[in-house]
């Protein structure tokens, strides 16, 4: 079995010691200990699986595969075997399940977005889902984006952007179905999702074209044109027109800035 966890890669193999699967847990954790022995945690790790695969099981179809999930839960277990005292009293299983749900928890607040978000937003997300069931419970009503602003000490703006932020959790399958209202036949949402419509720009930049290009003398509509639209060199410019290739320089100079200065004009 292999467990990859973001950068690190661990090989659990079963043990070939037939001595280690006759001691107890406690013996087992007791020479781990005292010996650090490779052999003798994979032992341990086989022994306990289970406990990873128990808890993997409870954050199934949460948009993030069932794989995964059992083995950022068996990096857990690893971890849980590591820290464990068996002097102190505890058992194992009751020590090793919160290591390996917050593990998991970990996983799915860093992995589980559809949409990377900064981390406050998706802290202040899982804290607004606990403030509505705290608030509905104590107002008897849906509480407002106020009421959680008030109850978190948060602006309403941080709310309601934390709120939309958690609408990318999982993303949704363009597969998906949707009642048609009656009609006869169903509708996937790939149907009614809308796409740029790339003449839209098109009639823009024709139009902020126009209105530049009025800006402009004829000598200058002549360099643009056989510049920018026929390809001609500046020297083959130059010498058509006459004058220096400096000149043409400078002249797309003057070009560019009356342009710059129309889109800064049609942008206030």
């Amino acid at each position: 079995m292999r467990i990859a966890a973001e950068t690190n890669e661990i090989d659990i193999i079963p043990s070939k010691n037939k001595s280690h699967e006759k001691l107890t847990e406690k013996e087992l954790f007791n020479k781990y200990a005292a010996t650090k022995d490779i052999k003798i945690r994979n032992e341990l790790i086989n022994r306990h699986l289970y406990i990873a695969e128990i808890l993997s099981k409870k954050f199934l179809n949460k948009g993030i595969e069932y794989e995964d999930i059992f083995q950022v839960a068996s990096l857990g277990l690893i971890y849980a075997i590591e820290r464990f005292d068996v002097d102190r009293g505890f058992e194992f299983s009751s020590f090793a399940t919160p290591t390996i749900i917050g593990e998991i928890k970990k996983y799915f607040r860093d992995k589980g977005w559809s949409i990377r978000v900064p981390r406050g937003i998706q802290e202040l997300s899982k804290k607004i889902n606990m403030a509505k069931n705290t608030l509905q419970q104590t107002l008897q009503r849906v509480p407002t984006v106020k009421d959680i602003a008030e109850y978190l000490n948060c602006t309403e703006e941080e709310i309601i952007e934390a709120m939309e932020a958690s609408q990318v959790y999982t993303s949704r399958s363009l597969d998906l179905i949707y009642d048609n209202d009656g009609e006869n036949r169903d509708i996937q949402l790939l149907d009614i999702i809308g796409e740029i419509d790339k003449r839209f720009d098109e009639i823009e930049n024709k139009d902020f074209l126009k209105r530049a290009m009025k800006r402009l003398n004829e000598v200058e509509k002549r360099v643009l044109e056989d510049r920018f639209f026929k390809g001609k060199t500046q020297m083959k410019v130059a010498k058509e027109l006459q004058v220096s290739q400096m000149t043409i320089s400078r002249m797309e100079k003057r070009i560019i800035e009356k342009f710059r200065m129309e889109l800064k004009k049609s942008m206030e």
